[in-house]
């Protein structure tokens, strides 16, 4: 594409999001605005900043790459993010949360714990595993978009990552919630058009094939499955591995549920319940949520898993054996089999899905440090916008530094960890603080504790590829793992905390008096 037409496309996409971002800073006077909007979005703006910080760089680039490998079985993680993530979410979590939230006066999720449980100890400790895990995820989200820019354009990786590092900053800083929910809705049109267009033109212009045609060809691909793919049970594109397999645990346990029940307790996510006037509004958001996450998801995870019949017939090769990398297949795929004008597109579409995210997140981390941390210690602490304005500028930096220390093809699987984290740690005391009013406060601290505690040290000591590269197993006891009874080490950390934190928050509430 002519340079000149690039450069203008970006200039006018970077101009809408200051236009947006100065829209949200006109209309913030108030901590209160800068937190959830002063709680008068409209629900369509919602459901697309909703849907498009819930779909991240990571779901495009890394799961897409995941779709190449592993195939069409990650799709289960696209129903579950509709099930789960929107019907659920929304309907089960969503009116609650906004009802009590409302009623209690509260703007952030933290807030929203610890004035439920009446406990400066709930709201700091929800506080701080935000402010210290998100960063990681939030660094994933940045590597995907600027992975992304690198290989289409040859943009130097650094240069890439500053500057849309700094676009973000811009706006979240200034424009607090609204500028946020403005630029993620704009962004969010731009995700759905593009994916929908990649599928479309995959199909009919890339490998002109129809939908049956194309699928029947990919399962035919069976037997050119790598060996150290069908080591670990790839039984092909079309098929789940085999039960019980390493790549099944993968698979289900990792990537399915770890990120499909994860996101019913994101901090980000929790609290656009907060912007909006009444339930009404949040059952307006149902559908444009589904819709969403239906087309850009599951176009993405499709495409991902069809890139394979490109790669042979191209290549003489499956997308791995080409890409060895598993977060470069979904940029290279684009690059290469995709028209030059529709590239540049879609970089709109990654940085789109990179930027709604991140600007989500570090507002989260933000409000948690300057309203939820501080705040919590410091008289109308809450209220000072100044200092949220200094908790998101110190996360943006953080979530920087930690960018340039990310290895490989960690992508999906920092997705996977960090929403596995917020599950085990806020789920639990979520849900009873909006289901069984006997919980009590030192349930909902021991449920927290339990499983922060249960996940660090599965990732350290039992889960053996977290376990292995950080090396803290090795380090004690001289081996990757602690336990080397398959499969042990190979299911995902979840499967463990998450238990252990819902028998705690039960355990100490029926041992506890009622009130």
């Amino acid at each position: 594409m002519n340079t000149f037409v690039l450069g203008l496309i970006v200039l006018v996409y970077l101009l809408s999001l200051a236009y947006l971002g100065w829209l949200g800073y006109r209309k913030t006077n108030s901590a209160a605005d800068y937190l959830v909007g002063g709680g008068e979005m409209n629900p369509i703006v919602m459901a697309l900043s909703y849907g498009a910080t819930f779909i991240s760089a990571s779901a495009i680039v890394g799961f897409g790459g995941v779709a190449a490998a592993f195939g069409m079985g990650i799709q289960w993680l696209c129903m579950l993010n509709m099930l789960v993530g929107v019907v659920i979410a929304f309907i089960f979590f969503g009116l609650r949360t906004r009802r009590m939230g409302a009623k209690m006066g509260v703007s952030t999720f933290p807030q929203f714990l610890g004035k439920y449980y009446d406990s400066r100890g709930v709201r700091v400790f929800t506080a701080a595993v935000i402010f210290i895990a998100m960063p990681v995820y939030a660094a994933v989200v940045m590597k995907g978009g600027a992975v992304f820019i690198e290989e289409i354009f040859h943009v130097d990786y650094n240069i890439s990552l500053l500057i849309f590092t700094l676009v973000i900053a811009a706006y979240v800083i200034a424009g607090g919630i609204k500028g946020v929910m403005y630029t993620d809705a704009l962004q969010a049109c731009i995700m759905f058009v593009c994916t929908a267009f990649l599928l479309f033109y995959l199909y009919y212009y890339v490998l002109h094939m129809g939908f049956t045609e194309a699928n029947v060809a990919l399962g035919n691909l069976s037997s050119h499955v790598p060996d150290k793919f069908r080591e670990l049970g790839h039984q092909g594109w079309t098929m789940m591995p085999v039960g019980g397999s390493p790549q099944w645990y993968t698979l289900v346990t990792s990537l399915i549920l770890g990120v499909g029940i994860g996101c019913l307790a994101q901090p980000q996510l929790v609290v656009r319940f907060m912007t909006v006037k009444s339930g009404r509004e949040i059952k307006r958001g149902v559908f444009i949520g589904c819709l969403f996450i239906a087309v850009t998801v599951g176009s993405v995870y499709h495409a991902g898993a069809l890139s394979n019949l490109y790669f042979m017939r191209t290549h003489g090769a499956v997308a791995t054996e080409v890409v060895s990398d598993i977060d470069k297949i979904i940029p290279y795929f684009i690059a290469h089999a995709m028209p030059g004008w529709f590239s540049a597109l879609f970089m709109l579409c990654i940085l789109s899905a990179s930027m709604s995210t991140l600007s989500s997140q570090f507002h989260t981390m933000g409000s948690a440090l300057g309203s939820d941390i501080v705040g919590a210690y410091r008289k109308n602490g809450s209220k000072h916008s100044r200092v949220i304005r200094l908790g998101v500028l110190i996360s943006i930096i953080v979530s920087y530094i930690i960018c340039y220390m990310l290895p490989g093809d960690i992508i999906a699987r920092g997705t996977s960890m960090f929403m596995g984290l917020c599950a085990v740690a806020f789920l639990p005391t979520y849900f009873c603080a909006l289901y069984w009013k006997r919980t009590t406060k030192r349930a909902a601290m021991a449920s927290m504790l339990t499983g922060t505690i249960a996940m660090i040290f599965c990732l350290g000591f039992v889960h053996q590829k977290e376990s292995a590269a950080l090396g803290l197993c090795n380090t004690f006891f001289g081996r990757d793992a602690l336990f080397n009874c398959y499969p042990i080490q190979v299911i995902d950390p979840i499967l463990y905390a998450l238990p252990l934190s819902v028998v705690a928050i039960i355990i100490v509430t029926l041992m506890e008096k009622k009130k």
